[in-house]
């Protein structure tokens, strides 16, 4: 893996193909690798929170006073997460590993499902990684990547047995963190059911946008939010790929994660949309903290709608690289920008969600009703996990800000910059199939 990118994990390989794949995509270079570079440096324990730029280019401390991810749960889908940092000391729920494996939802074997983890929920603990969203809870879903499938026999179905886990998890936000090339029709029935429970499913589009640019999977699914990667200034990652399954962008560049398995040290490096996906997942569970009637069609719409954005795109047009715009919790939090509309309506089809109101097969209910599957989260504000809800401990098994200025600010000036050739396109969204 090379400078501070994570890797492109390997699902959603047709069934027919998938066992055969999974002891070669890694010889074939099918991976996507990331940016080249060197290796990354260890950084000092108190040096890593002064590296989160994004968090005062959000204004973050401003938003923690309305909001701070109180009531969310967010399940990790990714190489599993370690409960024992001191950022993620009972933050951590019981989850599922479905890698096929020995091992637990709890062991992480590369150290990224953790960086994840701690960018939404850390509570900077010890030096740790602080995350934007620091009272949310996190549902730790392990499945494997190309090197663990090269090297043992694994669960070919993992991502989807995870996905359908996290749908019927008390979970409100599925992130992804990974992708593959690979179109899989059990894998999207998978995400097409977690939209049925009521979830807001993120999911990153991929670190090959000055290579191949091919779409990935999950984050290419219509059901998918695909979220892109931007640098300090705004700008569009040269790595991020571009296309019409970018729905929204957020912080990429630049951002510590730890180094490995041994979880002994944080390194410099560029998260890539790996960590611009979790961070649009902490957003999203500030936003629903606050508002936790809300169903996820109308999280995300907010999120749409409050997202930052050059001054002269003309409303109702959408970014090949960076969709809707740059995430921004605060806008909506502290001024109100933006607003739910149809609980039942998807922002990223235009279609009616399953279970809703005139939906194909629906039963008539309350359109303020929360969706199926969906917690109740309580108010903003509360400390307490409900009743039932209890942190993992290291080595239990487990069994199955106003951020007033458009985009984010750095030195005085707003920006959103996207790449050459990269103006707003007025474009066909995804529709559900």
């Amino acid at each position: 893996m090379t400078a501070g990118m994570s890797p492109a994990w390997k699902h959603g390989a047709p069934d027919v193909l998938r066992r055969g794949l999974l002891r070669t995509l890694a010889v074939v270079g099918v991976c996507t690798l990331g940016i080249a570079g060197a290796a990354p440096a260890a950084i000092a324990a108190e040096d890593v929170q002064s590296k989160q730029w994004y968090l005062d280019a959000m204004n973050a401390e401003e938003i923690w006073k309305s909001a701070t991810g109180s009531g969310i749960k967010v399940a990790v889908i990714d190489t599993g997460v370690n409960p024992s940092t001191p950022s993620l000391k009972g933050q951590v729920l019981e989850g599922l590993d479905a890698t096929g494996t020995p091992g637990e939802a709890t062991d992480d074997y590369s150290g990224h499902g953790t960086t994840m983890a701690e960018l939404i929920a850390g509570t900077g603990k010890g030096g740790g990684l602080q995350g934007l969203a620091p009272s949310a809870k996190i549902i730790p879903m392990r499945i494997t990547n190309t090197e663990m499938q090269n090297n043992q026999a694994v669960n070919a179905h993992d991502a989807e047995d995870a996905i359908r886990a996290a749908a019927d998890s008390d979970a409100q936000i599925i992130n992804m963190s990974f992708g593959s090339a690979f179109f899989s029709p059990e894998e999207k029935e998978a995400v097409k059911y977690a939209e049925s429970k009521g979830k807001l499913f993120f999911a990153s589009v991929g670190n090959s946008g000055a290579e191949k640019n091919k779409k990935e999977y999950p984050a290419s699914y219509p059901q998918v939010v695909g979220v892109a990667a931007t640098d300090s200034e705004g700008r569009v990652a040269d790595y991020s790929q571009h296309g019409d399954f970018v729905d929204i962008a957020a912080p990429g560049n630049d951002i510590p994660r730890w180094c490995d398995e041994n979880f002994t040290s944080y390194c410099d490096g560029d998260g890539g949309t790996s960590a611009a996906s979790a961070i649009a997942s902490a957003s999203a569970a500030l936003i629903w903290s606050a508002n936790p009637d809300w169903t996820a069609n109308q999280v995300l719409r907010v999120m749409f709608e409050s997202a930052g954005r050059s001054e002269d795109s003309k409303p109702g047009t959408v970014s090949n690289y960076i969709g809707h715009g740059i995430v921004r919790p605060g806008a909506h939090i502290n001024r109100g920008v933006g607003k739910p509309g149809d609980p039942n309506l998807s922002p990223l089809t235009n279609e009616r969600t399953p279970g809703a109101p005139g939906a194909p097969g629906s039963s008539e209910s309350s359109a303020s009703s929360p969706p199926s599957g969906s917690a109740s989260p309580p108010a903003s504000g509360a400390s307490d996990a409900p009743e039932g809800d209890k942190a993992v401990a290291v080595g239990t098994s487990k069994s199955t800000g106003d951020d007033s200025q458009l985009g984010l600010i750095l030195g005085g000036a707003a920006v959103v910059v996207v790449l050459a050739g990269g103006a707003f396109f007025i474009l066909r969204k995804r529709r559900a199939a």
